[in-house]
């Protein structure tokens, strides 16, 4: 069994590098399900959710390379089949993403319906919509989406609701779809920009990604080529916020300024210095953190995925502060965890209400999901005493080597194996 140790209360220092996109990852790789040629992909994320879609892109038939640790070169050229291996499709939430990839290549997708974090059901009643306005036809059958059309055809898709999954879904299955697909109420995360433009890169026709109108006309065939993912918004915002929590001064680096732009109001609000650079931020807290209300929306409003992080800097804060999720259901599971710690929250509806400025003092504690085990780690930075985080195995699956790299800024973290036996 693996552990997280940490010993809280010592501030930051330094520099720290954030990864590639974790959403934009694992979207693009079931994207080259599309392409007729060898895809190279740079700045890939060495995390436990890419290595689960490279297996299943391996099992399927592609051949996956990986030049290093964060280069990797797919050729799907032998790819034979549409059904995706249940098991590891079930593991992880983004492998609806084949759906949309196999359907846009086969006319035919057969894959389970989404695992992954346990915070609240994922619907994807937007994503079967779009497949059937295509000319799809979508059946679940004992825990598998079956998706069929004899051809796909471009047509106009309302969202009525804004849905990054089904945006990018929709998108994948109408690349090579004929003629045009307008998505209105489009999504606008900047993952989904970069879905875009790597297609658009491979010889796709895509505008309009990063507005709430998107069109696709769609082309016969995408060729290889090289590409680049963008820096991953949530993890440079948990970095920012794990500085914020323990204090110091810590420059973020690889990051795009104005994907943060709701993260450093917030901070800001709180009293945090922050200082713009062309590609990181700077973030320096010295003096006691201040109260305030935070609502989650899509982008450019403050990220669901970001949610578990403030909510644990918040307990730091002087006074009373108010959480509301408006995007997932169901997100607040993690906070009897924090409250192990000694954290003062309770939970009403969609709205945590903190009242903060309690010393937090180190426990054990339990990842509960992906985002809930950043903010037990943030938390653990700004305690007293030893933290014990179980099932870091969900942390892994959005942050590469968590524990090296926080080390590296001053934070004393290490992973602990324990003997079943």
């Amino acid at each position: 069994m693996e552990t997280l140790r940490v010993i809280g209360g010592k501030p930051l220092h330094g520099e720290i590098q954030t990864n590639g996109a974790k959403n934009a990852a694992v979207a693009i790789i079931p994207a080259a399900l599309l392409v007729n040629g060898i895809c190279r992909i740079e700045n890939v994320p060495d995390i436990r959710d890419v290595g689960v879609i490279l297996e299943m892109l391996t099992y399927l038939g592609a051949k996956v390379t990986k030049v290093d640790n964060n280069t990797i070169e797919i050729d799907s050229s032998c790819v034979s089949t549409y059904k995706a291996p249940y098991d590891l499709a079930s593991r992880m939430r983004a492998s609806y993403y084949l759906l949309g990839a196999l359907l846009g290549r086969f006319g035919q997708a057969e894959v389970a319906l989404p695992g992954g974090c346990n915070f609240g059901e994922r619907p994807i009643d937007l994503h079967v919509k779009g497949f059937k306005a295509l000319g799809a036809t979508v059946d679940i059958i004992r825990g598998q989406v079956e998706a069929r059309a004899g051809h796909l055809k471009g047509a106009t898709v309302y969202l009525d609701k804004v849905s990054v999954g089904a945006t990018m879904n929709i998108i994948l299955a109408a690349t090579l779809a004929e003629g045009r697909t307008v998505i209105e109420n489009a999504a606008k995360e900047p993952h989904i920009v970069d879905l875009a433009n790597f297609l658009n890169a491979m010889g796709a026709r895509i505008r309009g990604a990063g507005t709430d109108v998107i069109r696709i006309d769609g082309v016969k065939s995408l060729g290889g080529g090289s590409y680049a993912i963008i820096p991953d918004q949530i993890e440079a915002g948990t970095f920012m916020i794990m500085a914020a929590a323990a204090g110091g001064d810590v420059l973020v680096k690889n990051i795009i300024p104005k994907h943060m732009a709701s993260l450093v109001s917030k901070l800001e609000e709180m009293g945090v210095e922050i200082e713009e650079y062309d590609d990181a931020i700077r973030v320096v807290r010295t003096s006691p953190l201040k109260p305030c209300d935070v609502r989650t929306m899509p982008y450019p409003g403050f990220p669901t995925d970001l949610q578990p992080q403030i909510v644990a800097l918040l307990t730091l804060a002087e006074g009373t502060s108010m959480v509301t999720e408006d995007v997932w259901d169901n997100r607040f599971q993690y906070v009897g965890e924090l409250k192990r710690l000694g954290a003062d929250i309770s939970v009403q509806g969609k709205t945590a209400i903190i009242e903060g400025g309690n010393t937090l003092h180190g426990a054990p504690v339990r990842a509960t999901d992906l985002r809930a085990g950043a903010a037990l780690v943030i938390a653990a930075l700004a305690s007293d005493g030893v933290t014990v985080i179980n099932d870091p195995i969900y942390i892994d699956r959005g942050y590469e080597n968590i524990e090296l790299r926080l080390s590296k800024i001053g934070a004393t973290i290490e992973r602990v194996y324990i003997s079943n036996g």
